[in-house]
């Protein structure tokens, strides 16, 4: 300090007048509200039994999955939070969004930077004397752009909104991550309780084959009921094939899912199991408690914040630019000399730039923020009302499936003794052999039809849970690093 005594008054001066203007900044541009959600506070479908608007306790909600009790869906949704490959790809760029947020807010500060430099040079002796020169040099460049009208620091508000915005984005793809993984396993499981009950009444018509061939021998009937007999058996038959195609892709699905090739579940999933029976109580809270929950509401109004913050950036780019500039450093002809007191140099600057005329360039760039500061505002909005909309419907689908399920059971109850009967009645000659036909194909319908419907109760009840949210709280570490430090910095 000694040596730049002058140069230490001339920075503190300047720092001292920069901390003036500092204090009289302002920010360009609309300061961010954010919009009211909807004033909706009970949903228009009517709840079914054992589904109740009390809140939904935020450990059910965070693991929805549970509810289920099937260990095997439980390892499967743990092996996709850690292997999901579209997962890793929205965690990437939140890491990018994290280091442009922290590109925006070294932007506040000065950049310094140090150089030192030696050179050596010989003058020509026919223009000049021949002389060699020797130059040595060492210092500090130091520039500091004053963030007068706010244009930085509306950039940091942006690229903050943006990194909050990757964060709920990354929510968003768990809770459509677990929902899949979930729905996809059902369907797995719906297709070998299907194969299972085909391969039963493979069985079944093979009995009728028989008994109608016994009495074709004994003369008790003709030809055609053998005909119909095998027709019945091998059309039964050929859904196996379609089905075991549909349980494959399923598998391979699964697979992929969890960030495996295709194949690699098969052993996990080969022994047939139940399908997973959804819970007795299921609470669905309200419309508010949905609306803040929901991740990909939370990540549009980020965005929406994003880009308000823009808009200041716009408008800060029509003021002057003010920056200040210096430098102190070293220079001597000789390297002995170089760290004398008469070796010391400096310099300092203020710049401000002004753009007067552009053709109106800046001001249609404020017109560009502004609407896509709109067009933000119309998805958010739209964000919301498909939220409602995927609730709404999945409440309507999971209590008139329970209905259709009810009244499946029933049929499959009456089939069963109807099919009794009448192949009882035909071996006995009572009734024709149409009358088996239909029964035994109305039993197989309404069998089928129960399982599919089994499967579509559950699958209901994971949209019901991916439709309010559910699923992405018990796996998101950095929210409560958000919730704890919104900046973003390290605490």
């Amino acid at each position: 300090m000694k040596l730049f005594p002058n140069i230490t008054i001339g920075v503190t001066l300047s720092l001292a007048a920069s901390l003036l203007l500092t204090g009289g900044c302002i920010s360009v541009g609309p300061d961010y509200i954010q919009p009211q959600l909807p004033a909706v506070t009970n949903w228009s479908a009517t709840l079914s039994a054992g589904v109740t608007a009390a809140p939904a306790a935020p450990e059910t909600l965070s693991r929805w999955w549970a509810q289920l009790n099937d260990p095997v869906l439980s390892d499967l949704i743990e092996r996709a939070r850690a292997g999901n490959l579209d997962v890793r790809q929205t965690e990437a760029r939140l890491r990018a969004a994290r280091a442009q947020r922290g590109m925006a807010k070294a932007a506040l500060f000065p950049t310094v930077g140090a150089a030192a430099a030696a050179s050596r040079s010989r003058g020509s002796e026919e223009s000049g004397n021949g002389d060699t020169a020797n130059l040595f040099a060492n210092g500090f460049d130091a520039s500091w752009e004053m963030d007068i009208f706010g244009k930085n620091r509306r950039a940091l508000e942006s690229a903050d909104a943006t990194m909050q915005a990757s964060q709920e984005a990354v929510n968003d793809a768990l809770v459509s991550l677990f929902a899949e993984v979930a729905l996809n396993y059902v369907e797995v499981r719906s297709d070998q309780l299907l194969i299972a009950l085909t391969e039963t009444n493979l069985a079944t018509r093979a009995e009728t084959c028989d008994i109608t061939r016994w009495r074709h021998e004994a003369g008790l009937t003709t030809q055609l009921d053998v005909d119909q007999a095998n027709l019945s058996l091998e059309q039964a038959r050929a859904e196996l094939p379609t089905l075991r195609t549909s349980l494959e892709k399923g598998q391979h699905r699964l697979a992929v899912l969890v960030g495996q090739p295709p194949g690699r579940l098969k052993e996990l999933l080969a022994e047939p199991k139940a399908i997973p029976v959804p819970p007795l109580d299921i609470a669905v809270g309200v419309p508010a408690d949905m609306l803040r929950h929901r991740p990909d509401i939370r990540q549009a109004e980020r965005q929406l914040a994003a880009q308000t913050a823009q808009i200041g950036v716009a408008q800060a780019a029509r003021y002057p630019d003010f920056s200040l500039l210096g430098s102190i450093g070293l220079e001597s002809l000789s390297l002995g000399t170089l760290y004398n007191a008469g070796a010391r140099t400096a310099q300092a600057a203020a710049n401000a730039t002004w753009t007067l005329f552009d053709g109106g360039s800046l001001r249609q760039a404020v017109e560009v923020q502004t609407a896509l500061q709109e067009e933000a505002l119309s998805l958010y909005e739209a964000t919301v009302l498909t939220a409602l909309e995927d609730v709404e419907n999945a409440l309507v689908a999971y209590a008139n499936e329970q209905a259709r399920r009810r009244a499946l059971e029933a049929a499959v109850q009456a089939g069963q003794s109807a099919f009794g009967l009448a192949r009882n009645q035909y071996t006995s000659g009572l009734v024709g052999f149409q009358t088996v036909l239909d029964m035994q194909r109305t039993l197989l319908s309404v069998q089928d039809q129960l399982v599919v419907s089994d499967a579509e109760v559950t699958a209901n009840v994971i949209r019901l849970y991916k439709a309010l949210g559910g699923g992405w709280t018990s796996h998101s570490s950095a929210l409560a690093t958000a919730k704890t430090n919104p900046s973003g910095d390290t605490p």
